[in-house]
């Protein structure tokens, strides 16, 4: 997606107007959210930026229905970073122990900074409403659904219809910041031994319960903290991730070595890493069609000092491979992140519901080109970060229907519950991600 022109931030320009133009173009559809904090930001606000950005993408729903009830009319579309900074006003009020008179004041002065000085008073009027009508308007826009569970309406209906147990608690965990969870790297040390660095270095964490690497830190910290990052000791990954290497290797390791491995959608590169921490030897490609993303592969592998054949090409189209079958195939297809909402808030305000029937059909597109390049009694193992079962289960029955030489293989595990021929993970507070798993065989020639 092209990113969209915004005004170019002034290294005089305060925190709040710096998030008001990072959040603009998410609520003008036409840019995703970054936890790259933009140049000019102090050192000493750069946490206080991030926890405006995603805070507000977090508790949009609720605070977009604040708003409309604030404002006589909606802003012009080129005035988006004005709405911004109301909604900063907002979660500042309503979600963060800021002080009244800071979150108010320095909001509003954030419209001068942006050279709209005339939206000035109106962010200062709406902010101390606002303020002395809290309950009544919270009690009021709470009503609906939507501004309830922070979550956009049709995906409010689709969780129901799905989950009808489960979806409120999964829109508690979208609702929360996800925890920060590493991958310790086995070549190097064992997750015990790392442990026991870390708390040298005086830094928590605990073990996971699922992944053998997996450890997720009591408190987040900037990835320089972490003994031997550079080195590739430790990699950031979240726990549900991290089981995708163990699902697909323990079918395939029985195969003749080296293996060919290949990661069909690889980027950022976290998944085709581990892969290769656990199975060193094998001969990895990684295809990705963004080539951007594809450079960020590139620089994963670099740090942890792995190897593999990189290629930037839709994993739909066959011109780059060279007819030798893969023996295991890794497809983490592109979905509607629905698992993920908590890492990337933005999701509530970019995704629609008809992505979903695009996504679909792409999702088939790529389980059936990769199923060519499959060799016979291998094993491809699909994957998506999503909660939706049309992604999913659904997929996969779909795919085996049409598919005679697939059969899916029974994952047994403690974690997750089944769903369909494969396994759901659902989002966790201070846990993993939503993630869903289904590992299929080709039977032999």
């Amino acid at each position: 997606m092209n990113r969209p022109r915004t005004q170019k931030p002034k290294r005089t320009m305060g925190v709040r107007a710096h998030a008001a133009l990072a959040l603009a173009p998410v609520l003008n559809q036409r840019g995703a959210l970054t936890s790259d904090v933009p140049e000019g930001v102090a050192p000493r606000d750069q946490g206080l930026y991030r926890a405006l950005c995603f805070g507000v993408c977090r508790a949009l729903p609720q605070l977009e229905a604040i708003a409309e009830k604030l404002l006589k009319s909606a802003f012009k579309q080129r005035d988006q970073d004005v709405h911004a900074l109301l909604l900063i006003g907002l979660y500042q009020l309503y979600h963060m122990r800021i002080p009244t008179h800071a979150a108010v004041g320095e909001t509003a002065g954030g419209a001068r900074e942006l050279n709209k000085e005339w939206a000035t008073r109106v962010i200062n009027g709406c902010l101390r409403r606002a303020d002395r009508e809290r309950d009544t308007l919270l009690a009021t826009v709470d009503q609906s659904p939507e501004a309830a569970h922070w979550h956009p309406q049709w995906l409010l209906n689709r969780l129901e219809k799905a989950w009808p147990d489960q979806w409120q608690d999964i829109t508690a965990a979208n609702n929360v910041p996800g925890p920060m969870t590493l991958r310790v790297n086995r070549r190097h040390q064992s997750r015990e031994a790392w442990l026991e660095r870390l708390e040298d270095a005086g830094l928590a964490a605990r073990t996971c319960a699922f992944s053998d690497d997996a450890l997720t830190m009591e408190t987040p910290c900037d990835v320089e903290q972490l003994p031997g990052f550079q080195d590739g000791d430790v990699s950031v990954q979240d726990e549900a991730a991290q089981l995708a290497a163990g699902l697909l290797l323990e079918g395939v390791e029985s195969r003749s070595a080296p293996l060919r491995l290949l990661d069909a959608c690889s980027a950022p590169g976290g998944k085709s890493a581990h892969l290769l921490e656990c199975a060193p030897e094998s001969a990895l490609t990684a295809l990705d069609s963004d080539a951007t993303r594809l450079e960020r592969v590139r620089e994963t592998l670099a740090r942890l000092k792995l190897s593999a054949t990189l290629v930037a090409t839709d994993a739909t189209e066959g011109a780059w491979w060279d007819g030798v079958p893969f023996d295991g195939i890794l497809l983490d297809a592109p979905c509607s992140g629905t698992g993920v909402i908590r890492r990337h808030p933005d999701i509530k305000a970019l995704r629609r519901e008809e992505d979903i029937f695009e996504l679909t059909a792409l999702q088939a597109r790529l389980l059936d080109a990769q199923w060519q390049r499959l060799a016979p009694g291998g094993r491809l193992l699909y994957a998506t970060c999503s909660v939706l079962p049309e992604e999913n289960a659904e997929q996969i029955t779909a795919f085996l229907a049409r598919t005679p030489d697939a059969h899916a293989q029974p994952i047994t595990a403690d974690w997750g519950q089944i769903a369909g021929e494969g396994r759901q993970l659902m989002p966790t507070p201070d846990g993993h991600d939503g993630f869903f798993y289904a590992l299929l065989e080709k039977a032999a020639g």
